[in-house]
């Protein structure tokens, strides 16, 4: 069973499903950066991670190569982790309300439960 944060739909509109996510590991984070931000409309941090990346290149030619494909593994197992809290503060920031945390074996689940009890507030 994994723990999901239940986000409620902007403004209060019933017409929106809620908002599941995974407090876990994000494989697709750590592994393709790119299409998680693309994928969850991260647009924001899609630019910040371009530019961490045009930034290492830069600091290949003075640290090495080595060193920036490691500070490039560093940095995408950190997104792997910190993509739940990113995407927190993401839906947090474009006015979507935290309301509480749910177990549930599948993102789906975790929906229903929370439309079948009602969206307790």
């Amino acid at each position: 069973m994994t723990l999901y944060a239940m986000f409620e739909s902007r403004f209060g509109r019933p017409d929106e499903a809620p908002v599941a996510v995974a407090e876990s590991f994000s494989w697709l984070a750590a592994l393709l950066p790119p299409v998680f931000f693309v994928r969850h409309g991260l647009w924001l941090e899609l630019i910040a991670f371009v530019l961490a990346v045009v930034a290492l290149e830069y600091a290949g030619l003075y640290i090495g190569s080595g060193a920036v494909f490691w500070l490039y593994v560093l940095l995408a197992a950190w997104l792997g982790f910190a993509a739940s809290s990113i995407r927190r503060a993401a839906l947090k920031r474009s006015g979507w309300r935290y309301r509480e945390d749910l177990t549930a074996p599948a993102a789906d689940t975790a929906r229903l439960v929370w439309l079948k009890l009602g969206a307790p507030r």
